[in-house]
């Protein structure tokens, strides 16, 4: 059992990806699950099967809170914070995390992996050849830390439930230590897959809840870190364009998108009102 990293696995709704996240992990590091879809299955396996991981079951308040709470139960000196949709993470990977922090004396805010199938549209990565990679933005699929600067950054913020904290944490973090990628650590992410869906409908809800609190978090981001005026600007014209595809696809009679779209500008009206973000499924 390697006493310098634990690794947490954030779930909601991913049994088989958590087993099959496990099998190669168990008894060579400090495992803890943090559940926030009451997932009494997974957790009576875990218990009967696997008795040194730690699983806990809590109320789904997103993911940083997830995060946080998962941070508070960490004992060793790094921790990895990683969703369970993510294949490459092995005992080689966690050590590389580990010899890289090391050599950075910790100072570090976080360190991340080269993602071998990442969209480079949507994902910037290292351009460079060397084994640490300076970076400004890590994504949140997979975060490695080490524990005393987590807590002096006094972790995720938890007024976001999903995306954009990594990026708030990142250029908080920014500003007293580097963020660096670590490229001797490769992993695959299959996104969008780490919530098991059973048909359409779910799926249609997923596309909806997802959209809603990508919109509401970006303009929290933005109002948070330059101003609520410079994010009204900013958002002018996405607002337009958001209210121009409400009226199409109502037009069209297109109900998919068009509740995408409406779902998109709820999202938008609520963080532009300072609501919480309390969409939920």
């Amino acid at each position: 059992m390697n006493n310098d990293a634990t690794i947490i696995i954030l779930t909601h709704k991913s049994k088989k990806l958590v087993l099959d996240y496990i099998k190669n992990l168990y008894k060579k590091f400090k495992i803890i699950i943090i559940d926030n879809s009451n997932d009494v299955s997974l957790k009576s396996i875990i218990d009967n099967n696997y008795p040194d991981i730690d699983i806990q079951l809590i109320p789904n308040n997103g993911y940083g809170n997830q995060a946080n709470y998962g941070s508070k139960m960490v004992k060793t000196e790094y921790f990895l914070i990683s969703n369970p949709d993510l294949t490459g993470i092995n005992e080689g990977a966690l050590l590389n995390f580990v010899n890289a922090a090391k050599k950075l004396n910790n100072k570090f805010s976080t360190l991340g992996p080269r993602f071998i199938n990442a969209n480079p549209k949507s994902h910037k990565q290292s351009i460079d050849n060397g084994t640490i990679s300076e970076m400004k933005f890590i994504s949140g699929a997979c975060m490695f830390f080490n524990k005393n600067n987590f807590d002096n950054l006094n972790g995720f913020d938890e007024n976001i439930f999903l995306y954009f904290e990594e990026n708030d944490f990142c250029l908080r973090s920014f500003k007293i230590n580097k963020n660096y990628q670590i490229n001797n650590v490769l992993v695959e992410h299959d996104v969008g897959t780490s919530v098991e869906i059973k048909n359409n409908l779910e799926k249609i809800d997923q596309v909806n809840f997802r959209t809603w609190h990508f919109i509401w978090s970006k303009f929290y981001y933005f109002k948070k870190h330059y101003g609520f005026l410079f994010a009204l600007i900013y958002f002018v014209p996405i607002f337009i364009r958001i209210n121009y595809r409400v009226i199409l696809y109502k037009l069209k009679n297109d109900k998919i998108n068009y509740g995408k779209y409406k779902a998109r500008r709820s999202g938008l009206y609520a963080s532009i009102l300072n609501q919480k973000s309390s969409k939920r499924i």
